[in-house]
């Protein structure tokens, strides 16, 4: 499977317009590359808020709500360009509405138009503290013509046992943006790991660059990275692809699934099935006094 994933700058749209060009635009260049799975970047979907006036898009919740009563509308796009060229694409994520509160939700989105939704498990303390976006619905394996596929948006990657649930997928989407180049690496790191532990591929989309227009975007820092597991047939470095930090445009990589199967079976290491030598364990050390 060849995979693209967006270091994806947003824009102040003027227009629906503008957004389908751009759109379009970007689907069209993995494509044309070969890529089948797309992955957008966490609050890509923010930029939509743009489209009702600066000062909606500067308001932390007028935003939330804007960019929900666009979802709809968006995913009828995306549905349009995933047939036109034949591709999987995770849409860039953004606020639904609930009858509480704003999910951060993403969406997987199939040539045959098949939508599944994923939201994010575990908020950070902005969205917990004072954007009020809470967790969604249970996490997913995605069963598609191109492999198992699962979504875990930004912070959530940075869990162990999240990542455990989708520990039979192929390949794990990871969404997201982040405002320092330290949050950067916190996912980074976690896809990495999150690779290195389920012997599978992983997907690391970036917003990237500035968007002062938004008080709960402002400025991101970021890079696409495809990772996989260090183990034959693959990199030892464990990465397949990655891209300069803050450069904007695709990041995209071959990912072999035979090769996955094979190291999940008879790698160097086995640390999908070794994951259960962890279980019965209480995870504490015992304190030995050596003054």
């Amino acid at each position: 499977m060849k995979i693209a994933t967006a270091a994806y700058p947003l824009d102040v749209l003027t227009s629906w317009a503008q957004y389908e060009d751009k759109l379009a635009h970007w689907v069209a260049e993995a494509a044309v590359q070969g890529a089948e799975l797309l992955v957008f970047p966490e609050y890509a979907a923010m930029e939509l808020a743009t489209l009702d006036g600066a000062e909606v898009a500067a308001d932390l919740e007028r935003s939330l709500f804007s960019v929900s009563d666009k979802l709809e509308e968006a995913d009828r796009l995306h549905m349009k360009l995933a047939t036109e060229h034949n591709v999987h694409i995770v849409a860039g994520s953004g606020p639904a509405a609930t009858e509480s509160r704003p999910v951060n939700r993403a969406r997987l989105i199939t040539p045959t138009g098949q939508v599944g939704v994923q939201d994010k498990q575990i908020m950070t303390r902005f969205e917990r503290e004072e954007w009020g976006v809470i967790g969604g619905n249970a996490l997913q394996v995605f069963e598609t013509a191109i492999g198992k596929v699962g979504i875990l948006i930004c912070y959530d990657s940075e869990f162990p046992l999240l990542g455990r649930a989708l520990s039979d997928c192929d390949v794990i989407c990871v969404p997201s943006v982040t405002e320092t180049l330290a949050g950067y690496w916190r996912v980074r790191i976690g896809s990495m790991a999150r690779a290195l532990e389920n012997q599978c591929i992983t997907a690391m989309s970036s917003v990237v660059g500035a968007a002062d227009w938004s008080e709960a975007l402002g400025q991101s820092f970021g890079a696409g990275g495809i990772f996989c597991p260090p183990d034959r047939g693959f990199p030892p470095t464990g990465i397949l692809g990655l891209r300069e930090v803050n450069a904007p445009g695709w990041t995209i990589a071959e990912a072999d699934l035979a090769q996955v199967a094979e190291v999940r079976a008879d790698g160097i290491v086995l640390n999908r099935r070794d994951w259960q030598d962890q279980i019965g364990r209480d995870g504490k050390a015992i304190n030995v006094a050596l003054r």
